[in-house]
């Protein structure tokens, strides 16, 4: 299964992000490009915070669940996943360019991650290798909503 910590994968990734510009249109969900990769960056950085996160209690009844179907296989996540409110972007136009470079260093950054015993507030506590491949399936995701 692709991760976040293999580097061939972060070229791939990037060389993907490379791609999008303000033309690039959704073909699904409610984000536009702008917004896509302002959740992606604000997502990546939390990722890669070491802050205590705490499960919610929804999360510690059925993330256990969910994390292993989301990591059953490599097949991509579902459309229309669901956000956290955090990561949901109000302003729908900012610097694009500026955007993609925030994002492809974040990417970058994932060779020297260091965030043991991250908690997700859904998923709970992950692995090392579990967040490495729940990063590679959200900016997949991403990504092919833009037809990158």
């Amino acid at each position: 299964m692709k991760t976040v910590f293999d580097q061939t994968t972060r070229e791939e990734l990037i060389n993907r992000i490379e791609t999008l510009d303000e033309n690039s249109k959704s073909q699904w969900g409610k984000m536009n490009v702008y917004q896509a990769l302002k959740h992606c960056t604000l997502w990546d950085e939390w990722i890669q915070a070491d802050k205590n996160n705490k499960q919610v209690f929804i999360g510690r009844l059925f993330g256990g669940t969910a994390l292993k179907k989301v990591l059953k296989d490599d097949g991509p996540l579902t459309r229309n996943t669901p956000t956290l409110n955090e990561f949901k972007i109000k302003e729908t136009s900012g610097d694009i360019a500026s955007e993609k470079k925030k994002w492809m260093a974040l990417i970058n950054a994932y060779a020297y991650f260091s965030n043991p015993g991250f908690i997700h507030p859904f998923f709970g506590k992950m692995t090392k290798e579990q967040v490495g491949q729940v990063a590679y399936k959200h900016a997949d995701h991403h990504l092919r909503q833009f037809n990158s």
